[in-house]
């Protein structure tokens, strides 16, 4: 699917690794972009910085009424939904025990599937939806899911138990959903991100920093955010990509701990 003038979806695209994903799609790419995102002060200021060819949708990926409400607005705006980049995600330990021995609280487990699996699988299918109105490129597409995994989802850490399995099931989600989708035009792929240099990493102290390099092989470094975002553009670009995994991780694996 050529991206000049397409329209995406990015949640979680107020900060990290969707906000690069934005700035790199409108920059390189010439596309429009929709940011959905729970931090209004952030989202407002990302489309200040992009400009008329971005827009910012509150939006709390859990919630069925708020998700359908952004999609609506998006293609009130756009005219169209043609592709979708779930960023979206929390992190947090969570081990099967706590310090004392006891059960870890199934709060926890249950807020991180509810945002990083439940909401992927929601702003999916109502952008699915969307993507169905679109007239087929090249009589073939009319839309691309892009599902943001991890490297825990393969090799989690000590504590990772609820992201590793919220990571894990964003793979599942692939050869069903293409297969499902494939029928409507509709291609949906995963990236498993490894360590990327977003604010958030920028901000651990220089020894934290310095571990989680050691834990790439090559090259040595942490990833650089438009490294991800033309990973993004490659998948919604190569039209014989589909129900696919790519780890974009430097050949890093993370250990026990």
């Amino acid at each position: 699917m050529q991206i000049a003038d397409k329209v995406v979806v990015i949640t979680g695209g107020a900060s990290g690794l969707g906000l690069a994903t934005a700035r790199y799609l409108i920059a390189e790419k010439g596309a429009r972009v929709a940011l959905f995102d729970v931090n209004a002060e952030a989202g407002n200021a990302a489309v200040t910085e992009l400009g008329d060819r971005a827009m910012f949708v509150a939006t709390d990926v859990t919630s069925d009424t708020s998700v359908r409400a952004s999609v609506a607005a998006v293609v009130d705006r756009f005219g169209a939904v043609h592709a979708c980049i779930n960023c979206a995600a929390i992190l947090g330990p969570s081990k099967v025990l706590d310090k004392e021995g006891k059960a870890t609280s199934l709060a926890r487990f249950a807020q991180m599937a509810m945002v990083n699996l439940v909401g992927v699988f929601n702003v999916m299918s109502q952008c699915a939806e969307a993507m169905t109105r679109n007239d087929p490129e090249n009589g073939e597409e009319r839309g691309v899911v892009i599902n943001i995994s991890s490297g825990a989802a393969f090799e989690g850490q000590i504590g990772q138990c609820a992201y590793s399995a919220t990571k894990a099931g964003v793979i599942g989600l692939n050869i069903p959903a293409a297969r499902e989708l494939g029928a409507q035009g509709i291609r949906v792929n995963a990236i498993a991100p490894g360590l990327f240099l977003t604010p958030m990493a920028a901000q651990v102290a220089p020894e934290v920093l310095a571990s989680l390099k050691a834990m790439t092989e090559a090259p040595r470094r942490l990833g650089d955010p438009a490294e991800f975002a033309h990973c993004c553009a490659f998948i919604i670009e190569n039209a014989y990509l589909n129900g696919e995994t790519i780890r974009l991780d430097a050949a890093s694996r993370l250990r026990a701990r």
